[in-house]
């Protein structure tokens, strides 16, 4: 069964026997889910807010307006003269200052509401040092003073600037708590979108940071933002000769905006132009980032595989499932994963570009399991697809190294391995079930019978199922030879698994079961006086064959094979 929505090959394929009771959408969706739990397990929390931490050295003098090109991550310019420090204060000296200033909070508070933009100013830039100690006690304080309004306000004040960009700052790091949703509410959306075309360098960049934190809390907040335009002011940055530092924060932040099922009025294309050109990008966080939004794409929009695809952003792709850094490999395979569960077309398309030998690579070096869980998953999908995609599996010496862990590995990994196997053996040709036999795959599959996953498990029978056919095609017509395949699957236990799956909890899985013990093993079954009624109630009439039948021995496959 593939990892994805049956395909019409599979169905085609799978016509001899169809049972109605697997839901290939509702099997696709719990791994989907099982997908999104992982990115989410490798991409924690920490990830997706930053919160923007205060300098410790001494503040850096007033940039000018003129000075539009200023590093968008050096300290926001501060209304205090600079003076040289030797080193950065002691972390008791600023927790002191910082609960000093803490007791004077009615004081901020009053001056913030003043007329007066030079004591706006200075108590913006006492609000903004206050949050730098990330206490939650300290951002409770804050947030209970209803001052968030008024930095929402400052957002529009266009002079000076200093106070758009530190009230800027101010939110963005409300915005990286657990209060976001505040912040997402107090009006000062619609303000950062437009100071995404602020002509400050130094003000856009933080703009794009605090849009960046409250796309990431929750769907409502990243639809907020999405809702007031985010996405093309934020593309425009892309165009301009942007530093490194602010290049990462806008690919972030964009990363953010793609999570989850963008709206049908955002368009995807132009996002997809320059995630093409930041997947080539040397530096390792714009790297990661950028492939993780192409996930989201992939996965949270209707035709987005095929828009990826049309964006030619998979030779690249495939580039970097050999790049050193796992934090690349990771979103770079997930993408590849997401890629390979669309139509055989579209599997085709990373196939020719070179997938398999990377996949074969990956599965046979010490890589971390998570890489190669997801190696496992898109030859699962690649073997569910046509017989010339499972060929091409074979002919990259990939088979040999997913038998292998599905014989050694630890179970959640031999699931993946599984799937791959199974698939294969299920659709394969006769040609491709002899060679999948010959590498020792009969023996692990029976174990999968093991398993209580049912969508893994009947497609497991469904291999073994196929697997048994061409036993009896080699057997040539001559009923006085035994099915070698079925003699092997007796001989080494796989019997007693099947017969296990009598009391499977699942209908289909049950009734194939069946099938199979009744059709290769009828003898074996007729010997259980225990045999159970079927599901229906009904008892099972199962035909006997008499005890002096001639049964000549044939020598079962080799377990081994040639590795």
């Amino acid at each position: 069964m593939p990892r994805v929505p049956r395909r019409p090959s599979d169905e085609a394929r799978r016509g001899a026997y169809k049972p109605p009771g697997v839901d290939a959408a509702r099997s696709r969706r719990r791994r989907e889910d099982r997908l999104l739990a992982l990115r989410r397990r490798n991409r924690d929390a920490g990830l997706f807010k930053r919160r923007r931490e205060e300098p410790t050295l001494a503040p850096a003098p007033v940039v000018p307006p003129s000075d539009a090109a200023a590093d968008a991550t050096a300290p926001p310019p501060s209304s205090e003269p600079s003076s040289p420090a030797p080193s950065p204060p002691p972390a008791e000296a600023l927790r002191a200052a910082a609960d000093a200033e803490l007791e004077g909070l009615s004081e901020m508070v009053d001056k913030v509401w003043s007329d007066d933009t030079a004591t706006q100013l200075e108590a913006t830039v006492q609000f903004r040092k206050l949050l730098s100690d990330g206490k939650n006690s300290t951002m409770i304080k804050i947030i209970r003073a209803d001052v968030l309004p008024r930095f929402a306000e400052f957002l529009s004040r266009q002079r000076p600037p200093q106070l758009q960009m530190e009230a800027a700052w101010v939110l963005t790091n409300i915005a990286a708590s657990d209060y976001t949703l505040l912040v997402a509410e107090c009006g000062a959306v619609p303000r950062l979108v437009e100071l995404l075309e602020s002509p400050d360098a130094n003000i856009r960049h933080q703009a794009t940071w605090a849009l960046g934190n409250i796309a990431a809390d929750m769907p409502s907040c990243r639809e907020i933002v999405l809702d007031h335009g985010a996405v093309t002011p934020l593309l425009a940055q892309f165009k301009e000769d942007m530093k490194v530092s602010v290049l990462r924060t806008a690919t972030w932040a964009l990363s953010n905006l793609c999570f989850g099922k963008l709206p049908a009025e955002v368009q995807v294309k132009p996002i997809l132009e320059i995630i093409s050109l930041l997947i080539h990008s040397a530096d390792e966080k714009i790297l990661a980032d950028a492939c993780w939004a192409l996930y989201y794409i992939c996965d949270g929009v209707e035709g987005g595989i095929q828009d990826a695809l049309d964006a030619g952003v998979c030779p690249q792709l495939v580039k970097l499932l050999m790049h050193a850094s796992a934090n690349i490999l990771l979103p770079v395979i997930t993408s590849l994963a997401r890629i390979s569960a669309g139509d055989d077309t579209q599997v085709q398309v990373i196939v020719e570009q070179g997938i398999l030998p990377c996949l074969a690579q990956l599965l046979a070096r010490n890589y971390p399991k998570i890489i190669k869980k997801q190696a496992c998953l898109i030859v699962s999908n690649i073997t569910a697809g046509s017989k010339d995609q499972i060929q091409a599996v074979i002919d990259a010496d990939v088979m040999n190294h997913v038998i292998v862990l599905l014989k050694t590995s630890e179970t959640d990994l031999k699931k993946e391995a599984a799937w791959a196997i199974s698939n294969a053996a299920s659709g394969g040709s006769s040609d491709q079930i002899q060679y999948l036999v010959s590498r020792g795959c009969l023996e692990p599959l029976c174990n999968v019978l093991k398993y209580q996953d049912v969508d893994l498990v009947y497609t497991c029978l469904e291999g073994l199922q196929n697997i048994l056919v061409e036993g009896e095609i080699g057997k040539q017509g001559n009923e006085s030879v035994t099915n070698p395949y079925a003699q092997f699957i007796l001989e080494n236990g796989g019997l007693d698994n099947l017969e296990e799956l009598q009391d499977f909890d699942n209908d289909v899985v049950y009734k194939l079961a069946m099938k199979l013990l009744e059709r290769y093993w009828d003898e074996e079954v007729s010997d259980d006086v225990n045999l159970p009624a079927s599901k229906d109630g009904s008892a099972e009439k199962v035909e006997t064959v008499p005890e002096d039948a001639a049964q000549p021995p044939v020598p079962a496959p080799s377990a081994d094979g040639t590795e």
